[in-house]
């Protein structure tokens, strides 16, 4: 009997319910530094003379970064956390009104009079950054819905093809008079091909749903010539799709 109320003795002990706690908080602790790590930093930086109001838009079922919206005045730079396997795009609108509720309209990229996008996405034109997080990131600058503003998206780390696509030309100076799109006497957008015109062989539908029936126009041409390394028209895969593995961080660039 002495050695059994010994044990229990033992067991009841202040200090192995300190040795418990504190086993129980390492497994948190290193849960959190765990959970920390897998996640991606996006750093949105607006590089441009006037001000940005940046707009973000999940995947399905994803997350809504920043409640989909924030303001970057010239020169600003915010930084925000994506969990594992995010997916989504950024863009910059331009040209914005908003009143003390966060409700008014953009020039370019207006996403339902909002402030905060809230899962909405960007009215074109707009210049895109699309990103799909996994083991390996998938991630291109798209002008597949027009251009309004130069950007460019760079990974830190990884290994692999981690490139850099970008469109830092203004291509609004470049636009043709059928694709521009003006406010106040300014160009202020430059609508893609089948935004514009909305037939099949400028939007790659129909009968020109594949890439050997779909060929770049002449218009997609113009904005491959001034951004190589952007999408130009749908089937635009083999110079603009970018992949990184392991990069801890991505850069967001809006002009340069």
């Amino acid at each position: 009997m002495a050695a059994a109320n010994a044990t229990v003795a033992n067991t009841t002990s202040p200090k192995w319910w300190i040795s418990i706690l504190l086993n129980a908080l390492l497994f948190l602790t290193l849960s959190l530094i765990s959970s920390a790590s897998a996640q991606t930093t996006f750093m949105v930086r607006n590089r441009c003379r006037f001000t940005i109001w940046v707009g973000t838009q999940p995947g399905a079922g994803q997350a809504i970064l920043e409640n989909g919206g924030f303001v970057l005045t010239r020169g600003q730079s915010y930084s925000m956390s994506a969990p594992v396997g995010w997916s989504g795009r950024f863009w910059g609108r331009t040209d914005c009104k908003f009143d003390s509720t966060g409700h008014g309209s953009c020039a370019t990229g207006d996403c339902g009079g909002s402030l905060q996008c809230k899962g909405a996405g960007g009215n074109p034109p707009a210049t895109l950054v699309e990103i799909t997080l996994g083991k390996l990131d998938y991630y291109d600058v798209s002008l597949v819905d027009g251009f309004n503003v130069p950007v460019s998206i760079c990974p830190s780390g990884g290994s692999g093809n981690c490139g850099s696509p970008s469109c830092t030309n203004n291509v609004n100076r470049l636009c043709p008079s059928a694709l521009r799109v003006q406010n106040n006497g300014k160009v202020v957008g430059c609508k893609s091909a089948c935004l514009a015109f909305g037939s099949p062989e400028f939007c790659c539908t129909g009968s020109y749903g594949s890439a050997d029936r779909c060929t770049p126009s002449t218009y997609a041409q113009m904005f491959k010539t001034a951004c190589p390394s952007a999408y130009s028209y749908a089937f635009d895969d083999r110079t603009s799709i970018y992949t990184c593995s392991g990069a801890r961080s991505y850069t967001v660039s809006f002009c340069h």
